[in-house]
């Protein structure tokens, strides 16, 4: 979360993924950087276990959430708050 947000800062668009177990911590570090509505892309934990077909499974759901997250006309507001 820090350097995505950090990256937004600097105006480059930006993306975090975050397993379902660390959701609580990404949204502290989003409101600790003053970013509390900063949008990231949530996979299924833990991925360590995870086979082969389910890790593209879950490459394929992150990869259409994060070009969403992008391509939203949000995150340029998001990013003007930020600066």
């Amino acid at each position: 979360m820090h350097d995505s947000i950090k990256s937004e800062q600097l105006g480059i668009p930006s993306i975090s993924i975050m397993t379902s177990k660390f959701v609580s911590a990404a949204e502290m570090m989003s409101r600790a950087l003053g970013a509390e509505e900063y949008p990231f892309v949530i996979i299924n934990h833990p991925i360590s276990s995870a086979s082969k077909d389910e890790l593209k499974i879950q490459a394929s759901i992150a990869l259409k959430e994060g070009v969403n997250l992008i391509l939203r006309s949000k995150r340029k507001i998001i990013s003007q708050v930020l600066l």
